[in-house]
């Protein structure tokens, strides 16, 4: 899924499938991946990026899903805000640097439609 400006141009997207690691199987669906370009940041497209999310798994009858983001991350807490609650933490190497990652889960995918 792509956001795109007034001239067409995209300025954010997501991608999302099935939960890929099978550690939660109360979990149908996984947010991949979700980006704005900072200028677009704070005006609502993330919201509506994730109300895509949640329809395109509503449409393959996922009623549930989670996404990882990195902890030191300025935008977790606009999981939190959605009404993604944490589930698990986990580290993640990067460039040899144990990074903490964490799991916001959705229950019910339709709540994010509000």
């Amino acid at each position: 899924m792509v956001a795109e400006n007034q001239f067409g141009e995209i300025v954010g997207f997501a991608d999302v499938g099935k939960e890929r690691s099978g550690d939660y199987p109360d979990i149908g669906g996984e947010v991949y991946s979700i980006y704005i370009l900072e200028a677009y940041q704070g005006q609502g497209i993330g919201k509506m990026l994730m109300q895509a999310i949640s329809n395109e798994l509503l449409s393959r009858n996922i009623q549930s899903m989670l996404v990882w983001v990195l902890k030191e991350n300025q935008s977790s807490g606009f999981y939190g805000n959605l009404g993604g609650t944490v589930i698990d933490e986990k580290y993640i190497t990067i460039a040899g640097k144990q990074i903490p990652e964490l799991a916001y889960k959705w229950s019910d995918v339709s709540s994010l439609l509000k």
